[in-house]
Protein backbone atom coordinates (compact mmCIF):
# COMPACT_ATOMS: atom_id res chain seq x y z
CA UNK A 1 0.00 0.00 0.00
CA UNK A 2 2.62 2.70 1.34
CA UNK A 3 5.71 2.36 -0.11
CA UNK A 4 8.58 2.42 3.15
CA UNK A 5 10.51 5.80 1.27
CA UNK A 6 6.75 7.42 1.65
CA UNK A 7 6.28 6.40 5.54
CA UNK A 8 10.17 8.03 6.15
CA UNK A 9 9.99 10.63 4.98
CA UNK A 10 6.34 11.87 6.70
CA UNK A 11 8.19 10.79 9.51
CA UNK A 12 11.06 12.96 8.69
CA UNK A 13 8.74 15.89 8.08
CA UNK A 14 6.59 15.37 11.34
CA UNK A 15 9.79 15.55 13.82
CA UNK A 16 10.95 18.04 11.45
CA UNK A 17 7.80 19.89 12.18
CA UNK A 18 7.49 19.07 16.19
CA UNK A 19 11.70 20.28 16.62
CA UNK A 20 11.17 23.72 14.63
CA UNK A 21 8.23 24.42 16.70
CA UNK A 22 9.53 23.50 20.16
CA UNK A 23 12.55 25.55 18.66
CA UNK A 24 10.36 28.45 18.23
CA UNK A 25 8.79 28.37 21.23
CA UNK A 26 12.25 28.34 23.25
CA UNK A 27 12.94 31.69 21.15
CA UNK A 28 10.15 33.36 21.90
CA UNK A 29 10.14 32.18 25.65
CA UNK A 30 14.40 33.58 25.53
CA UNK A 31 13.31 36.76 24.17
CA UNK A 32 10.77 37.38 26.62
CA UNK A 33 13.12 37.08 29.43
CA UNK A 34 15.89 39.06 27.74
CA UNK A 35 13.08 41.83 27.61
CA UNK A 36 12.21 41.75 30.59
CA UNK A 37 15.36 41.94 32.19
CA UNK A 38 16.09 45.39 29.92
CA UNK A 39 13.19 46.26 31.41
CA UNK A 40 13.75 46.34 34.79
CA UNK A 41 16.99 47.65 34.23
CA UNK A 42 15.79 50.97 32.45
CA UNK A 43 13.33 51.11 35.44
CA UNK A 44 15.92 50.56 38.28
CA UNK A 45 19.00 53.09 39.00
CA UNK A 46 22.12 51.73 39.20
CA UNK A 47 22.35 49.34 42.34
CA UNK A 48 25.31 50.27 44.74
CA UNK A 49 26.35 46.68 45.14
CA UNK A 50 27.69 46.17 41.91
CA UNK A 51 29.56 49.47 42.11
CA UNK A 52 30.80 48.73 45.65
CA UNK A 53 31.90 45.08 44.34
CA UNK A 54 33.77 46.43 41.46
CA UNK A 55 35.72 48.74 44.04
CA UNK A 56 36.31 45.90 45.89
CA UNK A 57 37.82 44.09 42.84
CA UNK A 58 39.31 47.14 41.74
CA UNK A 59 41.56 47.39 45.12
CA UNK A 60 42.54 43.88 45.03
CA UNK A 61 43.89 44.12 41.64
CA UNK A 62 46.41 47.45 42.51
CA UNK A 63 47.30 45.07 45.91
CA UNK A 64 48.17 42.29 43.18
CA UNK A 65 50.49 44.97 41.30
CA UNK A 66 51.83 46.54 44.17
CA UNK A 67 53.01 42.94 44.93
CA UNK A 68 54.17 42.21 41.83
CA UNK A 69 55.94 45.54 41.41
CA UNK A 70 57.60 44.17 45.07
CA UNK A 71 58.93 41.20 43.33
CA UNK A 72 60.15 42.07 40.26
CA UNK A 73 62.13 45.20 42.42
CA UNK A 74 63.18 42.25 44.26
CA UNK A 75 62.02 43.35 48.18
CA UNK A 76 60.22 40.94 49.97
CA UNK A 77 56.48 41.84 51.60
Amino acid sequence: MFDPTIIIAVAALIGLAITATALLVGWRGWLALKERELAEGRSEPERGSTIGAARIEISDLKERIRKLEAIASGVEL
